[in-house]
């Protein structure tokens, strides 16, 4: 049996594209995560921002983060899966080994799982005063 080890991935999603199919891109990376044995546990959304240099053409990138642990197989999957994936400009995967990192690890994933559930809580209260 493969080690399970600690992940992130952080990928830059042509901004050209429709909200939907933004998230729709995201899912699908998320999906291919766990369809290769990972465990997701948090995501960071960025957002659009400029990029430092032009990507094929592009100046401006949809920045997405997500934290996770899987076998060690499974990145070899996802990066291929970038890799076909035309509307993915640019990707970068971090395996965390050490103790130290492990827990660093661990902090950011709970400071990105605060963040989103910031960015969440103003849309469901919104919605529930409405």
């Amino acid at each position: 049996m493969a080690r399970i080890r600690h992940y992130e991935t952080m990928f830059i999603v042509k901004a050209t594209l429709t909200a939907e199919e933004i998230q729709a891109q995201i899912e699908l990376v998320k999906s291919n995560i766990e369809k290769n044995g990972g465990t997701i546990a948090s995501t960071d959304d960025m957002g659009s921002r400029e990029l430092a240099y032009e990507i094929q053409k592009n100046k401006r990138g949809y920045y997405y983060l997500v934290y996770f642990t899987a076998p060690t197989e499974a990145v070899l999957e996802l990066e291929r899966n970038y890799r076909i994936n035309e509307n993915i400009l640019r990707f970068i995967f971090i395996k965390h080994e050490s103790k130290i990192e492990v827990a660093r690890w661990t902090t950011m994933s709970a400071e990105a799982a605060k963040k989103s559930e910031k960015k969440a809580t103003p849309a469901s209260t919104q919605a529930a005063a409405e």
